[in-house]
């Protein structure tokens, strides 16, 4: 199987990978990702161990922040927004970079071994800078890249009005303001089904992906309470600033 690749993704320090296919369907269309089975062999197990049990349908996209990450796997929808049960959490493996185009675990704040089921997609590079995801709490573990075509999906969720954080369908700016809007599970991106496509680890031989050359190499460090944007909260497994909206009667 032809593989796109992301080429905006891609730096000097860059090696060989191979991964298994998974295909995550939304309500605003499919993403396809790599997963990197043999660099980061732990993360990926963990997150096909929800793919496996189902863990990920009708999950939404919670928090997406403009030019920086779009954020889901912790929560399905009902009357509220409740936490899907997670696992043991899984030891940080931060061997490649938080470049635009990859996956990556969310984790809490000062706990870099803490990721349990919640991942985000990297809207820019957030390797360094403000961001710097690949040294801040142990490096954040990134452990897929989606493929060319399945950037679209993410730019239409970043294009959605948002209610604070979290992309909304069918509600404007000025609604999400009130505090007497309602809305149901169809004003949310859904996380249908998540399937993986292709189960050989050595499916995608020859996809090029970008090292993490920071987390040795004695860049500076930035704290969770950063400049950069309180990254520590915005990535955190269980904090969550709710929209103010009321559930339609």
């Amino acid at each position: 199987m032809k593989k796109l690749l992301l080429g905006s993704v891609l730096a000097a320090a860059s090696f060989t990978s191979t991964a298994t296919i998974i295909e995550m369907n939304t309500s605003q269309g499919v993403i396809e990702i790599n997963l990197f089975d043999q660099q980061t062999p732990k993360t990926v197990a963990n997150f096909l161990s929800y793919v496996q049990d189902d863990s990920y349908n009708e999950t939404v996209i919670h928090r997406s922040i403009s030019n920086f990450v779009i954020q889901g796997g912790g929560f399905t929808y009902s009357d509220s927004l409740d936490s899907i049960t997670t696992k043991p959490a899984v030891e940080n493996e931060p061997v490649f970079s938080n470049v635009k185009g990859t996956i990556a675990m969310a984790k809490l704040s000062g706990n870099e071994n803490s990721a349990t089921s919640q991942w985000f997609f990297n809207m820019a590079n957030n390797s360094a800078g403000s961001a710097a995801l690949d040294t801040q709490n142990g490096g954040f573990t990134v452990f897929g890249q989606i493929t060319a075509a399945s950037q679209s999906t993410l730019d239409k969720i970043a294009a959605l009005v948002h209610c604070n954080d979290m992309p909304v369908v069918d509600i404007t700016a000025e609604q999400c303001s009130s505090s007497d809007v309602s809305f149901s599970s169809a004003n949310l991106v859904t996380i249908q089904s998540v399937t993986v496509m292709d189960d050989d680890p050595n499916s995608a031989a020859g996809l090029t992906v970008t090292e993490n050359t920071l987390i040795d190499s004695g860049a500076p460090i930035n704290s969770d309470s950063s400049s950069g944007g309180g990254l520590g909260w915005l990535l955190g497994a269980f904090l969550l600033v709710l929209p103010r909206l009321r559930r339609a009667k």
